[in-house]
């Protein structure tokens, strides 16, 4: 399994669902080298591709050099391409987001275009559906009995930092404060 956008909400859990599952190998995007640590140390992914170290086609035919059955896609873009050239005949691919789109600053959040090859979606029959949950509300129950049982059993884990104060609560996310440093803003706060 391929999830894209792995360190994200979604992503943090998909991974560990995927292997309650019964996926045998679970792999990740992710976009920096901490993340994709966390995700192969912490959440249980066997590989990470790291966007920006390389042609992200070339990395996941390297982590999965047979290929992939399934894709949860949250990114789109570029990272949609690779997946669909790395998928095995009969391949399902959900998209659940278009982060590609969201994160651009040239689009806005209104799109996310990624190049597919059609030839390789037709002539190896590989599925692409776009999900939300309000398309099937028939599965809310299935969902919250399975993910309240690996809850209760200890098979979920949700990453997080500790924190000591809410004031230091900034602190934790290394992008934060966007314009100014960390010790700038505790000087401001009064901490």
């Amino acid at each position: 399994m391929f999830v894209t956008g792995a360190a994200g909400a979604v992503g943090t859990m998909a991974g560990q669902i995927a292997r309650l599952l019964g996926a045998t190998r679970v792999i990740g995007g992710a976009g920096s080298p901490q993340k994709a640590q966390r995700l192969e140390r912490e959440l249980g992914y066997d590989a990470t591709l790291l966007r920006g170290a390389g042609f992200l086609g070339q990395q996941l035919a390297q982590a999965a050099p047979d290929g992939i059955d399934v894709v949860l896609d949250t990114v789109g873009g570029e990272l949609l391409t690779a997946a669909v050239h790395a998928a095995n005949r009969g391949a399902r691919i959900a998209l659940v987001g278009a982060l590609d789109g969201q994160l651009s600053p040239d689009r806005a959040g209104g799109n996310a275009p990624a190049v597919l090859d059609t030839y390789r979606l037709l002539t190896r029959g590989i599925t692409i559906a776009g999900y939300n949950g309000v398309d099937r509300p028939d599965v809310e129950a299935e969902w919250e009995t399975c993910f309240g049982h690996w809850l209760r059993v200890g098979d979920i884990h949700f990453p997080y930092t500790p924190v000591l104060g809410m004031q230091r609560t900034p602190c934790t996310s290394p992008t934060w404060p966007p314009f100014e440093s960390h010790a700038a803003m505790r000087s401001n706060s009064g901490g």
